[in-house]
This record gives C-alpha cells, sequence and structure tokens, in this order.
C-alpha cells in the first residue's frame, strides 16, 4: 500500500465520521526502516514521523533534518530515562510519557534545554503488565502532577491489546482526555487507524503499509 493510499484512506474516514478535513495527522512509523525507503516518502512530501528509540532516531534524523527542513519527528516507544536529555533535544514530540519518574526528569531538562517538545500521556486501557503507560484509575491523578511540572501535556496515546476490539479502547481514551480538557489522541494503527479516526484520533500511527514490512 502507498502513502498516498493510506491518505485517501484517511480523508474518507474523517468523512465518514464527521470530521474536519485534515483534522488527523499521519505519523509515518519509520522505526527500523532503511533511510532509502524514509528519503522516497520524504521525497513525496510527507514530514510527519515516528520512531520507537532515540539511538535509531539519532543515527538517522539530524541529516534528512538538514536536507528537508519542515521534518517533525515524534518519540512513539518508550522512553528510558537516562535517554531523556537526548529525546528533549532531538523530538517534536513524545508519545510516551508514563510514570512520575520520567514526567520529573523531563521537566528537569526542558528547563536547562529551553525547548518543549509536545508531551502525550500513555493510558494502559489494557491493564496489561507487560505494557507500558498510566493505569486508567490513575490516570486524572497523573495528568494533574504533570501539569503541575508545566510539562507541555496535549494529549493522550493507547495501544490497545491485540486480542481485543480497538475501539473500546479508543473510545476509554477519549472519554478519559475529555474529562481532563485535552483536546489530542494518538491512536490507531495500521490495521485500525480507522476506526479510531472515528473515534477522535488526531494523530494515527501507520509503519508497514507505508514502507513495507520491516526487516529486523
Amino acid at each position: 500500500m502507498s502513502l498516498s493510499e493510506i491518505k485517501t484512506r484517511i480523508q474518507k474516514a474523517e468523512e465518514l465520521a464527521g470530521r474536519t478535513a485534515g483534522s488527523t495527522r499521519l505519523i509515518a512509523v519509520s522505526k527500523v526502516q532503511p533511510d532509502t525507503r524514509v528519503q522516497a516518502v520524504l521525497e513525496q512530501g510527507h514530514r510527519l514521523f515516528g520512531e520507537n528509540k532515540v539511538q535509531e532516531a539519532e543515527g538517522k534524523w539530524p541529516a534528512f533534518k538538514e536536507q528537508f527542513a519542515d521534518v517533525k519527528v515524534h518519540l512513539i516507544g518508550p522512553l528510558q530515562t537516562n535517554k531523556v536529555k537526548n529525546a528533549v533535544a532531538l523530538f517534536d514530540a513524545i508519545h510516551a510519557v508514563d510514570r512520575p519518574k520520567l514526567a520529573r526528569k523531563l521537566a528537569a531538562e526542558i528547563q536547562a534545554q529551553g525547548k518543549s517538545p509536545d508531551m502525550f500521556i500513555q493510558i494502559n486501557t489494557g491493564e496489561e503488565p507487560q505494557k507500558a503507560g498510566v493505569m486508567p484509575a490513575d490516570a486524572d491523578v497523573f495528568i494533574k502532577e504533570c501539569r503541575d511540572l508545566d510539562l507541555p501535556i496535549i494529549g493522550l496515546m493507547v495501544i490497545p491489546p491485540v486480542d481485543e476490539e480497538a475501539s473500546l479502547h479508543f473510545a476509554l481514551l477519549r472519554k478519559i482526555a475529555q474529562r481532563n480538557g485535552l483536546t489530542d489522541l494518538s491512536m490507531g494503527m495500521s490495521s485500525d487507524f480507522e476506526r479510531a479516526i472515528a473515534l477522535g484520533a488526531t494523530h494515527v500511527r501507520v509503519g508497514s503499509a507505508i514502507f513495507g514490512a520491516r526487516t529486523y
């Protein structure tokens, strides 16, 4: 499937949901993709990308950002506290704020660098023990803690359990966001982004459907 086909599907999903055209941003997930494939997508005019690991992004994006000045890169994978300094320096948004220690470290680094990436809090809507994210019952308190630290929290992120109906988790994320006055929802991937758009996604994360299968 091509980039243009994905964008067409996003537009149709917005229309069906009665959403404003262009209200959903496509994050092209370029993790583990060779530079040639990323270059091809950049040359088609796409400018918003997602990476899972700080170190991989550091080896890829500084050069691309010199070549394509308006590129934005979001960290969509888990963030270790020892990588916070590099993450704040490199990324335009961080989608995986998920624990108080990380929030405090991010707040300190933002003050030190004077640079402020947008932040999403990851919610573990499926309450899966192996997965990162704040439990739904703790979300309101954690959102307040992050705001008290002056973190630029703009929205929430979710990765639903693979064996459950994703729409239930998208609806829960939207409910948590609405009651906390948050406008942005990072939810929906290659297999379910249309359902996410129907439930208010502002950012969808699509990788292999754009770039082709990953080779690890």
